[in-house]
């Protein structure tokens, strides 16, 4: 445990750890998951100049230059509105018009403010906030935990609400377990994150989601030793959401069986999963009906992914256009909720808020991207396009959580 002189210098190093005290409010209700539709909120961008310093992080594959041969994101934001300390000069890339092409840092407080205020202004519930393993509890934690502080402090100032979400990809079950514990007590003890007023409780827990519950990854006896570490009746207890294959009820090892009806709720994870009709390509909301129907015979919450489209040409080094999932105008996006609406699920994960990587950003990008590489833009519809369809069909499922 740290002593309080050590916290005090520590959150004197590293403010985003210090409890928001502010004024706050409370326009969506932090108390229950039923009802709410939130967004995996990355959180990972940076710009060589930052106050992290880690260059062209999740832009670039080469972390000090940024070109054509090296971007890693499909999709161009729309910077305009960010503050300009957090804008920097991406490399030779230029606009249509000749101006110099700009990507923002999401390690200024800024933009983090901007994208909740985006949240508020189209009617978003809020975010899971992506956390990553390689935490220890020291100064790799605080320095990851640097977005999550901006994000409660926003949270606080837009009326929204937010919560964790643990990302196991790459790590064994018991680095997974230790590394996810550990930092937990770390949030919990040091941050106190869930003491603040917007951070998500569900049955009188704080809301904790873990990502990574697949078959071909680890057996069932460590799925269930994940659950297990996590089940307790202290004050590092929580409401556990689980997030893995979408073919879930499918599995027929005991273990994975028991395991997948353990939590409060489950997020089938749905992005690249398609549905064919007449050649067309939409969400995959044809088994939603059997997720509801066995998540509600064992007491969980479906949770269920929506998505507007997906592509990572650049990501994966292939042929633009290769691994494209059409947004079709924004139709397949408005399919999924739809489908969750009239199916009466009263909950929804979007994926994602800001990941530009994989082409699945609802926050503002432009058509007007760079004339160097290839990117993909949104059909000649205005920049702000996905937070509207977000935001309508998050009022359908805030009805479909009231039938």
């Amino acid at each position: 445990m740290l002593t309080l002189l050590a916290l005090l210098a520590l959150q004197a190093d590293a403010p985003w750890l210090t409890p928001y005290k502010g004024p706050s409010r409370h326009d969506v209700d932090a108390t229950t998951l039923k009802g709410k539709v939130l967004c995996g909120y990355q959180g990972w961008f940076r710009t060589p100049g930052d106050p992290v310093g880690r260059g062209w992080f999740h832009w670039s594959k080469d972390s000090k230059s940024i070109s054509p041969e090296t971007v890693n994101v499909e999709m161009w934001p729309e910077v305009g509105e960010y503050p300009k300390a957090s804008l920097y000069p991406a490399g030779d890339y230029t606009l249509p018009d000749g101006r110099p092409a700009r990507l923002f840092s999401s390690a200024y407080p800024g933009v983090v403010q901007k994208h909740f205020e985006w949240m508020r202004d189209y009617g978003i519930d809020g975010v899971m906030v992506q956390r990553f393993l390689g935490l220890d509890g020291g100064r790799r934690s605080i320095e990851e935990a640097r977005v999550l502080g901006y994000a409660r402090d926003a949270a606080n100032r837009t009326g929204r609400t937010f919560a964790v979400e643990y990302d196991m990809s790459g790590a064994t079950p018991v680095r997974a377990i230790d590394e996810m514990r550990r930092d937990w007590r770390f949030l919990v003890d040091t941050m106190r994150i869930t003491d603040d007023p917007r951070y998500l409780r569900h049955n009188g827990k704080p809301v904790l989601e873990i990502f990574g519950f697949f078959s071909d990854r680890f057996d069932g006896k460590a799925a269930n030793a994940i659950i297990d570490a996590f089940d307790t009746h202290d004050k590092y207890a929580v409401t556990l959401v689980g997030a893995g294959q979408w073919w879930w009820r499918r599995e027929t090892d005991p273990e994975w069986r028991r395991a997948f009806r353990r939590f409060h709720a489950y997020s089938p994870w749905d992005v690249g999963n398609v549905k064919i009709v007449d050649g067309v390509k939409g969400p995959p909301t044809d088994r939603w009906a059997d997720d509801k129907a066995e998540a509600g015979r064992t007491g969980m919450l479906l949770f269920p992914t929506i998505y507007p489209g997906f592509s990572w040409d650049n990501l994966t080094r292939k042929a633009s256009g290769s691994t494209t999932i059409p947004r079709r105008r924004g139709e397949f996006f408005r399919e999924g909720f739809r489908a969750a609406a009239d199916l009466g699920i009263g909950q929804a994960f979007v994926a994602m808020f800001d990941e530009v990587d994989e082409g699945t950003a609802i926050f503002k990008v432009t058509n007007d991207h760079p004339t160097q590489g290839h990117f993909v833009g949104l059909e000649g519809l205005p920049s702000d396009a996905y937070l509207r369809i977000a935001g309508e069909g998050t009022q359908r499922i805030h009805r479909a959580a009231k039938r």
